[in-house]
């Protein structure tokens, strides 16, 4: 009935726009030379003024600014990303550090002191762009001493309450207030998280005909995407980058354990990716717990239409969410149900998440609502959420296919220069703010609805229409013995 995303590995095409920039509409960031041209700078190799490769070290001086020079902002976002596939951050800040060590001394070796303020403040804002992108890299006691001895060595010549003083005390600040924040909101998933093994109640066949159900809570499809697109905006704002980073990595080896995801858990993404589960087996919940045929036909029905709005909003995740709740075996067999639903509109969307083709009519669609968001005049117009599962698996299979390093051992950053401009981009969506109206009553349900497990999905759904071959009536009498037993 629905064809199953999960199963088929998506084979990321994006590649080509690396060897052929053209191809993708978005070439790699420009680079300004830092002390010289040509195709090399030292040990770094440019292509048509793009850095594309270069040894680690070469690549680490690169990042650090002189008198004269300051690295493009994409160049410092795709380095600091990629870098903690080869050493932990703290190690990066600490060569950073050894690096304007000896740059500072040989501008005081030249007295100038204007050079030497300028100095200053360029390595003040590396500073501050790394502690905003990624402030999570220094809540280590290692990083945080890194971090206090370069500026320490940057303000040694700079006056009382001074300009580099004063940012450096404004940078701290917000780094302090950033961790603290994403610490307690760890701190509360933490206390959350259900214990190992718990996968919800499971609840005998047919429940009370009182009990609520989420057309007693709302019965707009268009509503309820909306509100749907609320918590998928909510959750996603706490995927990081660097979570991002980490799955795709953590099974390299050597390389794997330097990986600073080693020493933090992705709560956030682990959220986020228990969020589309949730809403799969919620979706099948309510199919499967409603006792007569005439009902539950409308109950499919009103949620193909909530997976319809939330194409036109943009939110793909939802959509793939109730598409895949459906999908599960305990409601796709339930042919008599399936047999009054109207079809033209169960026809489009399983032609929308069709995974021939390296799901190419998902992409397809996908890339219309990047271009209405890019050129969006209202903010509703701006909401672009992938489906999560597909996006993670397109930059993993990025990863895999392109070794970290050239023949010979130099890094090869054709390959994060694409894996940062993507997960850039899902970093881009996800700051969108939510323009539809908060209804914590429809959230609260969604949220905190009682789930099936698989077992009661299972039992619903043979009490609503019988098994009809031998290995459905085998799997009805394992699970009847079961509940027998419990009782």
């Amino acid at each position: 009935m629905f064809l199953e995303p999960q199963e088929t590995m998506p084979q990321t095409s994006v590649f080509s726009s690396i060897l052929t920039p053209g191809c993708s509409g978005q070439g790699l960031p420009g680079m300004g030379e830092r002390g010289g041209g040509g195709t090399g700078s030292g040990e770094l190799i440019f292509q048509d003024g793009r850095l594309v490769s270069g040894s680690l070290e070469a690549l680490m001086e690169h990042l650090v600014p002189t008198v004269d020079y300051y690295p493009d902002r994409t160049y410092i976002f795709t380095f600091l990303l990629s870098s903690r596939v080869f050493l932990p951050p703290h190690d990066l800040l600490a060569r950073v550090g050894q690096i304007c060590l000896e740059q500072r001394q040989q501008l005081e070796a030249g007295a100038d002191k204007v050079k030497l303020k300028s100095f200053s403040a360029k390595i003040v804002q590396l500073l501050k762009e790394w502690t905003e992108a990624f402030p999570f890299d220094f809540q280590g006691e290692k990083a945080m001493a890194e971090l206090k001895t370069i500026t320490q060595r940057v303000t040694q010549y700079d006056e009382e309450n001074g300009t580099v003083k004063r940012a450096i005390a404004q940078m701290t600040q917000n780094l302090l207030l950033s961790l603290a924040a994403r610490s307690q909101l760890q701190e509360l998933r933490e206390k959350l998280r259900p214990p190992p093994g718990d996968k919800g109640p499971v609840l005998k066949a047919k429940p009370p005909a009182a009990q609520k159900d989420i057309l007693g809570v709302c019965c707009d499809p268009l509503v309820l995407a909306q509100q749907l697109t609320h918590i998928e905006l909510e959750r996603v704002s706490s995927v990081h980058p660097e979570d991002l980073m980490q799955v795709i990595s953590h099974m390299d080896a050597p390389d794997n354990h330097r990986c600073r995801g080693d020493l933090t858990k992705t709560y956030g993404l682990e959220a986020y990716d228990n969020w589309f589960n949730c809403l799969s087996m919620l979706v099948a919940t309510e199919v499967c717990r409603v006792v007569k045929k005439k009902q539950r036909t409308r109950m499919v029905e009103f949620f193909i239409d909530v997976a319809r709005e939330c194409f036109n909003i943009g939110n793909f995740n939802s959509m793939m969410a109730i598409i895949s709740g459906m999908n599960l075996s305990p409601v796709a067999r339930l042919k008599k149900t399936w047999s009054k639903v109207k079809t033209a509109k169960f026809d489009v969307l399983e032609h929308h998440m069709d995974p021939s083709s390296n799901f190419c009519n998902y992409r397809t669609a996908l890339q219309g609502a990047t271009q209405r968001s890019q050129t969006a005049h209202s903010s509703r117009e701006k909401i672009v959420i992938p489906v999560f599962n597909l996006f993670v698996k397109d930059i993993y299979f990025l990863h895999k296919i392109h070794a970290n390093r050239l023949p010979n051992g130099q890094v090869n950053f054709k390959k994060f220069w694409e894996i940062s401009r993507q997960i850039h981009d899902f970093m881009t969506w996800t700051q969108v703010e939510c323009p539809f109206e908060k209804d914590r009553k429809i959230q609260s349900y969604l949220l905190t609805a009682p789930v099936y497990s698989e077992e009661a999905l299972f039992i619903a759904s043979f009490e609503s229409e019988g098994p009809e071959n031998h290995m459905e009536k085998d799997s009805w009498k394992t699970l009847r013995t079961t509940l027998l037993n419990r009782a």
